[in-house]
């Protein structure tokens, strides 16, 4: 679905905070593109220099670019220092959603006691259950389920076919993607002799404000105290979240990473995709984990981190696999060996000191 937006490029110097410089003011943009692919009308972005040619060869409109890159670009250039960051602001002027249409559509169930702001706009087979807050301007996908005793805050969006258990609290601007489910119970059985007895998940979960959650993730509710996502996190697709897991401010976390249970990410952490973290950790802020990497122990200074082994042929990869289950072997022969050194180092000393 494309977006009906126009802007001429001096709206968008002053709404990216860019200085235009060539091309006419009043020309319009319509569209987002790359380099390679950008043609009339077209605004795209050069931040990685390895694109230095696509940039010297595009047909855009125009292209943000930092202030040393001016003379490469043969085209009208919207000088910022961060293309990157003012590409992610303009993306956001043509963005293919529409803003909210308040209205309840026919279909929706919504349970007396509901308490839903004039504005909002309610799609299609929307469930709505018993003491549920709505605020101002959220918009509620087809086919979602809204949970007794949920609370959904200002400009909220959840796309179709949400599930909400009961009692998740989301805050304001928060962005929920299609097939997310939020507030299914944690993993807790304790084991009897007739098998494994429930434990009943008896929290909930709370989501900050400005808070991105992709497709198809799920945030288990707490045991007894509520999950966390404070302001700010964004979350990937396939992501899976235990109970009571805090995770801090601004961090960032890429698809199919699970989180196990009681562990706390810190404030302006990164994890990257198919990491596996355990549970009851601490994580400090501004972590950087990469992928695939497992996260076995706590975390408590800052930096980037990583486990496991990178790709390599077949058959390399078998030989070292061997040579990996006899390190222990290896480590102890060298201990052996060490001392056995130190050893005659010792007599040698020993001796000249006759």
């Amino acid at each position: 679905m494309e977006s009906t937006a126009r802007y001429t490029l001096e709206e968008l110097a002053q709404r990216l905070g860019a200085v235009l410089q060539g091309g006419e003011p009043d020309v319009g943009i319509v569209t987002l593109a790359t380099l390679g692919s950008a043609g009339s009308g077209s605004l795209s972005f050069f931040a990685n220099p390895r694109y230095l040619k696509q940039l010297q060869q595009t047909a855009a409109e125009a292209v943000l670019v930092r202030p040393e890159f001016v003379s490469e670009c043969p085209v009208a250039a919207l000088v910022t220092d961060d293309p990157y960051l003012a590409f992610a602001r303009a993306s956001q002027l043509f963005d293919w959603r529409t803003p909210v249409q308040a209205g309840i559509d026919a279909t929706a169930v919504i349970a007396d006691s509901a308490r839903l702001a004039p504005d909002v706009e309610i799609g299609p087979h929307v469930v709505i259950g018993e003491q549920v807050e709505i605020a101002s301007g959220v918009c509620i996908g087809a086919g979602t389920v809204v949970g007794r005793d949920c609370k959904i805050g200002e400009g909220t969006r959840l796309e179709a076919n949400v599930t909400l258990y009961p009692n998740v609290r989301l805050g304001c601007q928060v962005l929920v993607h299609s097939g997310a489910v939020l507030g299914s119970d944690g993993f807790g059985f304790a084991r009897s002799q007739q098998g494994w007895e429930k434990i009943c998940q008896l929290g909930g979960v709370v989501v900050g404000d400005r808070v991105e959650i992709g497709a198809g993730v799920t945030i288990d509710r707490g045991a007894l105290d509520d999950t966390r996502i404070e302001a700010g996190v964004k979350l990937d697709n396939q992501i899976q979240i235990a109970h009571n897991v805090i995770l801090g401010r601004d961090s960032a976390i890429a698809g199919c990473t699970a989180v196990a249970g009681s562990t706390r990410i810190g404030e302006r952490c990164t994890i990257a995709g198919m990491v596996g973290i355990t549970g009851h950790l601490e994580i400090a802020d501004d972590t950087h984990v990469t992928a695939m990497s497992l996260v076995s122990k706590s975390i408590t200074r800052p930096g980037a981190y990583s486990s496991g082994t990178g790709l390599e042929p077949h058959q390399q990869w078998k030989r070292n696999v061997v040579r990996f289950r006899q390190l222990d072997d290896l480590a102890r022969r060298v201990r052996k060996i060490e001392q056995a050194v130190e050893q005659i180092s010792t007599e040698g000393q020993n001796n000249d000191g006759r």
